[in-house]
C-alpha cells in the first residue's frame, strides 16, 4: 500500500542527497550553459535514476550487493576520478559555442544557434554517462542506508514500500535538477559569452579537482 508519509520521506531523503554542490552539480550546470536544458536535465535524470538504484539496494537491504560495491571500492572511485578528470581537462580545452542571439548563424533565423540544445543521441549520451558517474560511488550506498536506518518506519521492507521508497527518492532528487536546471537556464540567457568562458573554464578546473580528489582517495 502507498505510505504518503514514507514517500515524502523518502523524497526528503534524495533531495538532500541531489542538493549539496558537488561534481555532479557542477557537470550539471556546466552542460546547461553550453549545450542548453535538454542536456542539463538528461544529466539530472541519470544521476536521479542512479539514487534511485542505490535507494533501493538501502531499501532492501540487499547486503551483497552493497558489500561488492564497497568490496572495489577503490577500483570505482578511480574510474570515476578518471572520468571526472577527462571531462575537466576536455572541458578547459574545448571551445565555448558563442550564443548567436539575434543573427543567423543557424540559418533559421530563430536566434536559437549552436546554444538551442542536443539531439536525443547526445542526451541519451549525458544521461548514460551520468548515471555511470553517480552507480561508481559507493559511499552513497552507505549514505542512505544510515538516513533509512534513522527516517523509514519499522518493520520488513514489502515490494509495495521498496517500490514507494525509490519513487521518493528519485522524485526528491529530479526536484533539484528541475530546479537547478531552470535557474542555470533562465540565468543563460543573461550571461555574455565572455563570463560564460570563465564559467566553463572554472567548472572545468573544478571537475579536474573533483577527479584528482577521487583518484587520491582511492590510492
Amino acid at each position: 500500500m502507498f505510505s504518503p508519509g514514507l514517500f515524502l520521506t523518502a523524497a526528503g531523503v534524495g533531495l538532500a542527497v541531489a542538493a549539496p554542490v558537488g561534481p555532479m552539480g557542477m557537470l550539471c550546470i556546466r552542460r546547461t550553459l553550453t549545450d542548453g536544458p535538454r542536456a542539463g536535465l538528461a544529466i539530472g535524470f541519470g544521476i536521479a535514476s542512479g539514487d534511485a538504484v542505490y535507494g533501493l539496494i538501502a531499501a532492501l537491504g540487499l547486503v551483497s550487493v552493497s558489500q561488492f560495491m564497497l568490496a572495489y571500492d577503490k577500483p570505482l572511485h578511480i574510474v570515476a576520478g578518471l572520468f571526472l578528470l577527462y571531462l575537466g581537462i576536455r572541458t578547459m580545452l574545448q571551445k565555448v559555442p558563442a550564443d548567436n542571439g539575434n543573427d543567423n548563424a543557424n540559418g533559421n533565423g530563430n536566434g536559437e544557434g549552436k546554444l538551442a540544445g542536443i539531439g536525443h543521441a547526445g542526451a541519451l549520451k549525458a544521461f548514460a554517462s551520468a548515471l555511470l558517474l553517480t552507480l561508481t560511488n559507493p559511499q552513497t550506498i552507505i549514505m542512505f542506508a544510515a538516513l533509512f536506518t534513522t527516517l523509514a518506519p519499522r518493520g520488513p521492507f514489502s515490494s509495495s514500500v521498496a517500490f514507494t521508497t525509490v519513487c521518493g527518492v528519485f522524485c526528491g532528487s529530479i526536484a533539484w535538477w528541475c530546479f537547478l536546471v531552470t535557474a542555470v537556464s533562465l540565468a543563460r540567457h543573461a550571461i555574455g559569452h565572455k563570463l560564460r568562458v570563465i564559467i566553463d573554464r572554472i567548472a572545468g578546473f573544478a571537475l579536474a579537482a573533483f577527479g584528482v580528489a577521487e583518484v587520491r582517495r582511492a590510492i
